[in-house]
């Protein structure tokens, strides 16, 4: 299936054609048409799988035959959990927005930064992006009104509501015109997630994306089993003797993502820490100069596994083992995307041994192992 029979507006397929987009993946062939036909939508994918622009391409394509509002009023609105995912989606719609006839503005809008730019770039706006405590902040200070919303995306719902937004989801819902239509993200289908899911869709057209269709057997998995103390040493050793450029490392606490990047920057790689004890700034500057390929290391949490959106990722290091087996498979999905293969490297301690077993066995995918500690590490 190509993209010309999906729906499209025609202006859209002039630019996916120019930028060599050649087929849609599996959620956007199944979410598109539905979407522009004005139907609510689940879509049950991970991110990397295209989903961004399973809704931004159709809310694009219904926009230009809508009346745009003015005065505040927005005609869509994208909620999201983090500001980095705020900025990407927004950066989605802007890319796509490029020679619409009927032109398009798109804001992001997030905490952590002030927010008087923000208000007063309200103005004009069709389509929102934003992160629920923000959009309270702007609608308390009226820069911004619901009433004229057409869609709604809840963009990662199930990240929103492990960060604990229900509150503040549930206080917008009110503020929503009833006649709308609701289309929900999620990289897994919780128990919260398929209660929102009841409360909100009506007959939704229902489209899950398994492991498998997400291009898992893209990404080269190896573990090295190795103790505590020589974790570090092993992690340099093997971006140094890798010659490794671009390498996404993930820690399970700010403390530890702090202490990596500075032993990093100490044995001569260039690394940063990026967390949510940074400043809006301080994230947005490391994550750029990272995709530029002017830092070779990032070192992040699991709170911004998602908010990491990078085409062409070689390389992505578990220093440590996140909570959860899901939260494991966000991790290394931010490798093995678009078509490219990519490493995806575990190192795992003697007190880690159980815990990824489980992963293993939830993922339905057996880790090759190799012992770190029988590395000579001397040096590093």
């Amino acid at each position: 299936m190509s993209f010309s029979e999906l729906g499209l507006a025609p202006a859209l397929l002039n630019l996916l054609k120019n930028q060599e987009y050649e087929k849609p993946y599996p959620i956007q062939k199944d979410s598109i048409p539905s979407i522009i036909e004005g139907k609510d939508l689940l879509g049950i994918a991970r991110t990397g799988s295209g989903k961004t622009a399973s809704f931004v391409l159709p809310i694009l394509t219904n926009l230009q035959s809508s009346e745009i509002t003015q005065n505040r009023h927005i005609n869509a609105l994208v909620l999201v959990p983090t500001r980095e995912l705020a900025t990407q989606v927004r950066d989605v719609f802007h890319t796509f927005s490029v020679g619409l006839p009927s032109p398009i503005k798109t804001m992001a809008a997030f905490g952590g930064a002030s927010i008087n730019p923000q208000m007063k770039a309200m103005r004009g706006v069709n389509i929102l992006v934003a992160t629920p405590g923000r959009l309270i902040e702007l609608l308390e200070s009226n820069a911004v009104h619901l009433s004229s919303i057409e869609t709604l995306v809840l963009d990662e719902a199930d990240k929103m509501l492990n960060l604990g937004f229900k509150d503040e989801m549930d206080q917008i819902f009110k503020l929503l015109p009833k006649k709308r239509q609701n289309l929900l993200f999620s990289a897994t289908l919780s128990s919260n997630v398929e209660a929102i899911t009841q409360f909100l869709l009506k007959e939704p057209k229902v489209v899950k994306i398994n492991i498998s269709e997400a291009n898992l057997d893209l990404i080269n998995q190896i573990a090295y089993d190795v103790s505590e103390e020589k974790k570090g040493p092993l992690l340099r050793y093997l971006i140094k003797s890798q010659n490794m450029e671009q390498v996404l490392v993930f820690t399970s606490s700010i403390y530890k993502a702090d202490n990596v990047a500075e032993k990093l920057n100490k044995n001569g790689i260039q690394a940063i820490a990026t967390h949510s004890k940074k400043s809006t700034k301080a994230r947005r500057d490391a994550l750029t100069n990272f995709k530029n390929g002017k830092m070779r290391v990032l070192v992040a949490t699991d709170l911004l596994s998602r908010g990491i959106d990078i085409e062409f990722l070689p390389y992505v290091i578990n220093y440590e083992l996140p909570r959860s087996p899901k939260d494991y498979i966000h991790r290394i999905g931010r490798t093995g995307r678009s078509e490219a293969a990519g490493d995806a490297i575990t190192l795992v301690t003697p007190d880690d041994q159980h815990h990824f077993k489980i992963i293993q066995k939830k993922m339905k995918c057996q880790v090759d192992h190799e012992d770190g500690d029988s590395i000579n590490l001397q040096g590093y």
